[in-house]
């Protein structure tokens, strides 16, 4: 059964802004009348009529303008931007394509694939001499020689790929005639180190297209290269443009956003039961006959978990209840091989799969039409997710997008609703830009040195062009340009930190050919653990696991993996060979990274439904079905208004808990309880066990708590907050463990050249040392500032803890004294079981306490 079943018009209005939305009677007037009849009669024969957004976006590139693209899912953003080039390009000759003459920016090496093939019908019926071609890392050697001698006149590649062209000495002639380049799912990229990335790959193109397009730029609005970005799901749509073509273009670009509306069905799974007290996961597997149901009346589902372990379990538990649906279900995660997810993409496609368990790895663009329906395992965490997800179904013009919420505990239908809810008021949350990451500068400047040399001053201007890099200062350029050709003040002395070298003619060269062939080997931001390769013994691969998640097996232990029960027998250079096991016992395979932490517009519409809450109001479905849980934490506790935030103050056998709850997402939450603790142990020594979860945090002392109003006062208080929360934190381990991704991707550590990979261990140890030289004779080395920054906004969302400080300080402080752990509560002391049982021994200590607490619930109404 479903609830809370209503159906969004999701669609994106006009915004009043000085970038300017064109509709289609302004896109006409700007074109000769047939300009682009042969664009829109294919549109039509492919049964399609092009929507204003299209024709807005035909008009401004016959400007010669850039701009970004916003529309839903499935509303044809990719022809928005293609079909200008296709329609105004050059025509070529039949034995020789033009040369390039359109780039397009993909961020998936999958979706590169998909995307050319889409590209490629379009330019087949427009320009049947123009060359279609992709180049990714899975592009074959055969291929990137031939492109190597002519890119062909669409280039679909990843910014990684893009990186590595711009790192050839000719590179300026192959991109010579470039006419537009579009870069796809750009909110995907634009909040990452990649966005910088490409955010610096532009700009360079853009200064060659100065150079050597003179015809190009006489047919462009103030002679610039005409840069499109795609998107379904932004809210900061001023930024996202800016960081796309440059703070200093963005004024005579355009921003077209999609008119049409975009009908989502958004529904929430209900649980038979609702539990009083629930904590993460508690629901677990219960909601699988539902599941099932769905399953069985739909073509074909998707089915979203928010991490790959949960999607092992899942596919597993649909086989173990339906064995009849082997061959036509699958899964899909970014940890199986290449080959596998490329067999699941072409089952979803020619509709052969009835369901198939995934992660993010199917969020972005792959066109799967036949996709009747997606179900989100748990939370989503955000609208924009949400949103992003439901639009894999539906993936055209018109057609009903539908997804489902299916929740692993109770106040998870609370978050269903609050996303909802914001999305009917088409509301999502912003992406942030990188602001000048060092360690990408860096790589920048050597690839920069790679493909041809730079002069310093003349790169410094460029790079400045870009958003991440408008404001640098001039003491960190210099310190950046100091460092990959000096190597610092501490590595001046070892040849291999000394990458560039300024000749007499002021042009800055890499000529050392063995540092060349390293750097293009490790070009890009992607840094993900140390990973071994899964191979069966008849030498089929199934994919990777962490290093770390090996080195915790014993040969004989069975763990699940691929949607197989496999058993361990060895490992050896990097690679774990495993045999297939009957079925038995085993562990999921667990890979690292946080959990995702609720958004601040979830949270902030969550605060919102438990607010109404204590005042009577069960609006929404959802809300309603978990009445009974939030009645009894008002009754036993509090509930917060809008303007409040409650604190709970426990004792029970164990020790004393302190509990409050900010509604702010888990890793928020994390900050608030290292600052708390520390300047509660700051004032009188005592240790504590810290719990958190997206609701709030808690703190256990063995001894009392004594907190006064004026106590939170200074809780609250402003003054040095990330100081407090770095003396809080082991920072010197977290910081030199966000220095190994640091280091990789400045160039100081090496990954090992193709088939010898270095150890998790090994790279650890190199950029230990590095951090530990740095630290010792070098302390002013900005890239440790860089390390500490990274730990606050990626572990600690120190901006958002920042932001909750505020709110809190100007909201009141409810304090009680429960005589017994309150709903609330409840789920962040299983989390503190968590860590110091079995999965077994928390189940049945977490059933004797549910039990105990219902009893007293049941003796209270009765009473």
């Amino acid at each position: 059964m479903r609830v809370g079943v209503v159906i969004l018009r999701i669609g994106v209005g006009r915004h009043k802004r000085p970038f300017a939305v064109m509709n289609a009677p302004q896109a006409h007037a700007l074109l000769a009348p047939d300009s682009f009849a042969p664009a829109r009669d294919w549109l039509q024969s492919q049964g399609y009529t092009p929507f204003p957004f299209q024709e807005a976006v035909w008009a401004a590139y016959a400007e010669g303008r850039s701009g970004l693209v916003h529309a839903p899912t499935g509303m044809g953003k990719t022809y928005a931007a293609l079909l200008g080039p296709l329609a105004l390009g050059a025509a070529g000759k039949t034995d020789q394509p033009p040369p390039l003459t359109v780039l397009w920016i993909t961020p998936l090496r999958a979706l590169a694939q998909d995307t050319g093939l889409a590209l490629s019908r379009a330019a087949a019926a427009l320009r049947p001499h123009w060359r279609v071609d992709v180049r990714t890392g899975d592009t074959s050697s055969a291929s990137r020689a031939k492109q190597s001698q002519r890119l062909p006149t669409i280039l679909v590649t990843t910014p990684e790929s893009l990186t590595l062209l711009v790192a050839r000495d000719d590179w300026r002639e192959h991109f010579a005639h470039l006419a537009a380049v579009v870069v796809d799912e750009w909110h995907e990229l634009m909040s990452t180190k990649r966005g910088a990335q490409v955010e610096l790959a532009l700009a360079r193109l853009r200064s060659c297209w100065h150079r050597c397009s003179e015809a190009a730029q006489a047919a462009s609005v103030g002679g610039r290269l005409p840069v499109w970005g795609l998107s379904a799901t932004l809210a900061n749509l001023d930024e996202a443009l800016a960081c796309l073509v440059g703070p200093g273009n963005a004024g005579e670009a355009r921003i077209v956003e999609g008119l049409a509306d975009k009908p989502i069905e958004i529904a929430t799974a209900r649980p038979a039961t609702i539990h009083r007290f629930p904590w993460g996961g508690h629901i677990g597997l219960a909601l699988l006959p539902q599941v099932i149901d769905a399953i069985d009346n739909a073509r074909s589902t998707l089915i979203f978990t928010n991490v790959r372990s949960a999607t092992e379990i899942w596919y597993q538990a649909l086989l173990d209840a339906r064995p009849h649906w082997a061959g036509q279900i699958a899964l899909h995660h970014g940890s199986l091989e290449r080959d596998v997810r490329d067999f699941v993409e072409e089952g979803l496609r020619t509709g052969k799969l009835r369901a198939v368990v995934c992660t993010s790895s199917l969020d972005l663009g792959v066109d799967f039409t036949p996709v009747d329906q997606v179900l989100q395992i748990g939370s989503p965490k955000g609208v924009a997710r949400l949103l992003q997800r439901a639009g894999r179904s539906g993936h055209q013009p018109g057609a009903l997008s539908k997804v489902t919420v299916v929740p692993t505990q109770a106040l998870e239908l609370v978050e269903a609703a609050a996303a909802r809810e914001a999305a009917d008021e088409r509301r999502i949350e912003p992406r942030r830009p990188l602001i000048a990451p060092l360690d990408v500068l860096v790589q920048h400047l050597v690839t920069c040195a790679l493909g041809g040399g730079f002069r310093p001053d003349e790169l410094l201007a460029e790079v400045r062009t870009t958003h991440a890099y408008a404001q640098l200062d001039d003491n960190d350029w210099q310190w950046a340009l100091d460092f990959v050709v000096h190597g610092g003040a501490s590595l001046n002395a070892y040849p291999e930190y000394r990458r560039v070298v300024i000749g007499e003619d002021g042009i800055a060269r890499m000529p050392d050919v063995q540092m060349a062939r390293r750097h293009r080997m490790q070009i890009g931001t992607i840094v993900s653990e140390a990973s071994i390769v899964v191979q069966l013994r008849d030498g089929r691969r199934l994919g990777h696991v962490e290093e770390s998640f090996i080195a915790r097996l014993a040969p004989g232990d069975c763990f699940v993996f691929a949607g197989r029960v496999l058993e361990f027998v060895r490992v050896r250079e990097m690679t774990a060979w495993v045999r297939v096991a009957p079925q038995k016992a085993a562990v999921v395979t667990r890979w690292l990274g946080t959990k995702m932490p609720l958004s601040t517009l979830l949270s902030e519409r969550t605060r919102k439904l438990v607010a109404a809450a204590k005042h009577g109001r069960f609006e929404s479905p959802e809300v309603a079905l978990v009445r009974p849980l939030l009645e009894l934490q008002a009754r036993w506790s509090a509930l917060p208004d809008e303007r409040e935030w409650l604190c709970e103050r426990i004792a029970l056998h164990d020790g004393h808990y302190t509990f409050f709850y900010p509604f702010e997402g888990r890793l928020a939450h994390l900050g608030l309880a290292t600052l708390f603790s520390y300047r509660l142990s700051r004032e009188t020594p005592r240790s504590f066990s810290l719990m958190v979860n997206d609701y709030g945090f808690g703190l256990m002392s063995k001894t009392p708590l004594e907190l006064s109003l004026g106590d939170i006062g200074r809780l609250l208080a402003a003054p040095n907050v990330e100081a407090d929360i770095l003396a809080g934190l082991n920072a010197a381990e977290l910081g030199r463990r966000q220095f190994r991704e640091i280091a990789r991707v400045a160039g100081l550590v090496f990954q090992g050249y193709p088939g010898q990979p270095q150890s998790n261990r090994q790279l650890q140890a190199s950029s230990g040392l590095l951090w530990d030289v740095f630290n010792e004779y070098d302390p002013g080395n900005l890239l440790l500032r860089q390390a500490t920054r990274e730990v606050l906004e990626r572990q600690l969302e120190a901006s958002r803890l920042t932001a909750a400080l505020a709110r809190m300080r100007r909201c009141r402080a409810i304090v009680t004294r429960p005589r017994r752990p309150t709903p609330f509560a409840f789920a962040l002391i299983v989390e503190l079981f968590r860590e110091k049982l079995t999965t077994e021994a928390l189940e049945t200590r977490v059933a004797r306490m549910v039990a105990d607490l219902e009893a007293a619930a049941q003796r209270e109404a009765w009473t």
